[in-house]
């Protein structure tokens, strides 16, 4: 039983409801680390304790086996400190923000270079507009031999290289305003 404070009338602890809560909110980011590869895991901020129970859980492979070390280690991560588990949280909600922000920076591309082909100069002015420290030849040469490529049925090389080369220039001016805001 938990008790209550006889003065307030509030109870000393968590209700088991809130406790189970918690313990499966912990089970589940237990399930989200086992199913990281190596490379993301070493960057995340995880206590050198739990490595060893986060790797064994990844090498099991049997079902139930694997089930019982993965409530093995949100046990483990149960008795770690509550400033631990939201550092292990924030740094996996930071590794989703970026690959959004990738994924849409990708797309931005996409949509510039489909304009770039289709729509031409003014396109390119629109974009050196936007972008003033892209290079307006070496684009409009990229724009000009991705043209022809495909009037000529041609392997899409320079389509590819101007991809490339707008997508640099839209993450070039993406780190810009990123350094701009954390300097303000």
């Amino acid at each position: 039983m938990r008790g209550r404070d006889p003065e307030t009338g509030e109870f000393f602890s968590p209700s088991r409801t809130q406790q189970r809560g918690e313990a499966l909110e912990i089970r589940s980011l237990a399930e989200k680390l086992v199913a990281l590869p190596a490379a993301q895991l070493a960057r995340l901020p995880i206590p050198e304790d739990l490595m060893p129970h986060i790797v064994e859980t990844q090498r099991i492979t049997s079902h139930i086996a694997h089930k019982r070390q993965l409530q093995f280690l949100a046990k483990q991560m149960r008795r770690e400190e509550d400033e631990v588990l939201e550092a292990i949280r924030d740094a996996m909600d930071e590794g989703g923000e970026a690959a959004r922000r990738e994924t849409a920076l990708l797309h931005q591309a996409e949509q510039w270079r489909d304009r770039l082909l289709a729509d031409g100069d003014q396109a390119l002015a629109d974009l050196l507009d936007a972008f003033p420290t892209a290079d307006r030849q070496k684009l409009r040469q990229l724009v000009r031999n991705a043209t022809d490529e495909k009037a000529k049925n041609k392997p899409p090389r320079a389509f590819r290289e101007l991809f490339r080369e707008v997508r640099d220039v839209l993450s070039a001016a993406d780190v810009r305003d990123t350094d701009g805001d954390e300097t303000e």
